[in-house]
């Protein structure tokens, strides 16, 4: 049986997981046995740059933190060696996780929470699919603004066609107008001989 002290060393550590991890978004649990230092490496290192916490904690330990934290249904997933990534980023942790999944064969996903819903491992990966807030923002932007870029379009094709027919029009209405002077001329002689009846009468 443990002693007074190892069951408060215990406690003091479940404690402070708690404390850490309850502000997070998104936690995804994996197995990394079998990865090399260099891929482990890697790994920790790009999950550093992407803002999300890694550590290797047993489950007896992970059990008691999830437990505290409101979280049910993970007993499953706390067999065998177990980290958790976390980040107040939705999508960071999963994103990351479940790339070096694929790229490195030991490593697999064994499950998740994400805002605040345990999440089966399909549910990890097609999160880690969803583009980052950056790139999402600018998709979301152009798609907003496509519509009046489309009409832009539209509007200037338009008025380039209506331009193009103008000009072809002009050359047509140039002899209408010519016709009418020359014309002119033609009814000038018949008003001036009116004055030349006065004297007959």
């Amino acid at each position: 049986m443990p002693s007074e002290k190892i069951l408060a060393a215990k406690q003091q550590r479940v404690e402070e997981l708690v404390s850490e991890l309850k502000g997070a978004t998104t936690y995804v649990f994996v197995a990394t046995r079998g990865l090399t230092v260099a891929q482990d490496t890697e790994m920790r290192s790009e999950l550093r740059k992407a803002g999300v916490k890694f550590e290797v904690i047993k489950n007896t330990v992970l059990r008691r933190v999830f437990a505290e934290l409101g979280f049910e249904g993970l007993d499953e997933v706390f067999e065998g060696p177990t980290a958790v990534g976390y980040s107040d980023d939705i999508i960071a942790p999963a994103k990351v996780l479940a790339k070096f999944s694929e790229d490195f064969e030991p490593m697999e996903i064994k499950g998740g929470i994400i805002d605040g819903k345990v999440a089966t491992i399909a549910e990890i990966v097609a999160l880690s699919k969803v583009p980052d807030p950056t790139t999402l923002q600018t998709q979301v932007a152009y798609s907003l603004l496509f519509p009046f870029t489309k009409l832009a379009m539209l509007v200037k094709a338009v008025a380039e066609k209506k331009q193009e027919e103008g000009g072809e029009a002009a050359p047509v209405a140039a002899p209408a107008a010519e016709t009418a002077a020359v014309e002119a001329p033609a009814e000038a002689p018949a008003e001036e001989a009116a004055p030349a009846e006065t004297p007959a009468e």
